[in-house]
């Protein structure tokens, strides 16, 4: 069943309105008509069932059926914290981060970036990523849609790590026989905080450029507060890091089921 995102002013209690490129999805693109039953969510609190009663150029209304539960939504709040890629890594990093279940993300700066980062094409950029992320929740169905902050630099990143209950940092160089892995960083942190898979965690998972992060970086995420964790033996991609170690919180939070 398509779900689809809305504003709370939207989503009334006995009816909903979709305009702009919802209504399009709707009318031209799935060729919906009156009787046809769609998921609305209002990204927050709110999910419901609704029986389409009109469908018009630019506008689609629908009567709410049935109240639903949230119940797609992971128990971590994990956010991915991904140094600028080049070219459209970051879109791939949002959309299946996303589909994964990242609750928000933050692009930065960091020393070995290969992109140029240019903060005048910053606003049409973050436009775009919110709309990958909010196309990406309602495939996935997801209940919310995570949110994309802006750019951010290494200082202010660092600063922001006293927010979460565990920092992440992927760093390829624990990744050796020895280094330190990223299940038993988490395993070790909720045994010593007495945490349970069940109780809700907010954690930051870090991941660096094409070029890997710099030692003195790494110094510093520790400084703050972060744990330098591996993701295996192999060299990753940046994206393809992302992705495995959002995939990996997910397990270690009970989200692939046992729990």
């Amino acid at each position: 069943m398509q779900r689809y995102f809305v504003t709370p002013e939207q989503l009334g209690e006995s009816q909903v309105v979709l305009t702009g490129d919802d209504a399009h999805h709707i009318g031209r693109v799935m060729r919906m008509e009156a009787g046809d039953t769609i998921i609305i969510s209002d990204g927050k609190e709110r999910v419901a069932e609704a029986i389409i009663s009109s469908v018009a150029v630019g506008r689609v209304e629908a009567d709410i059926s049935a109240w639903l539960p949230i119940d797609s939504e992971p128990r971590w709040s994990v956010t991915v914290a991904q140094s600028l890629p080049k070219g459209d890594k970051m879109e791939l990093v949002i959309q299946k981060g996303t589909e994964i279940g990242a609750a928000s993300f933050i692009p930065f700066q960091s020393e070995r970036m290969i992109v140029q980062y240019d903060d005048k094409k910053e606003a049409k950029r973050l436009e775009r990523w919110s709309k990958i992320a909010k196309e990406a929740a309602e495939q996935a169905h997801r209940s919310r849609i995570p949110a994309v902050e802006s750019v951010m630099t290494w200082r202010k990143l660092i600063a922001a790590l006293a927010a979460y209950d565990l920092a992440l940092f992927c760093y390829e160089k624990e990744g050796g026989i020895g280094g330190a892995g990223l299940r038993d960083a988490v395993r070790a942190y909720r045994e010593n905080q007495g945490k349970s898979e069940a109780e809700q965690l907010k954690v930051l998972l870090i991941v660096g450029p094409e070029g890997g992060f710099t030692e003195r970086e790494a110094a510093e995420a520790e400084a703050a507060g972060a744990i330098i964790v591996g993701l295996g033996k192999r060299i990753l991609r940046t994206e393809t890091a992302a992705m495995v170690g959002l995939a990996c919180l997910m397990y270690e939070s009970g989200e692939m089921g046992g729990v």
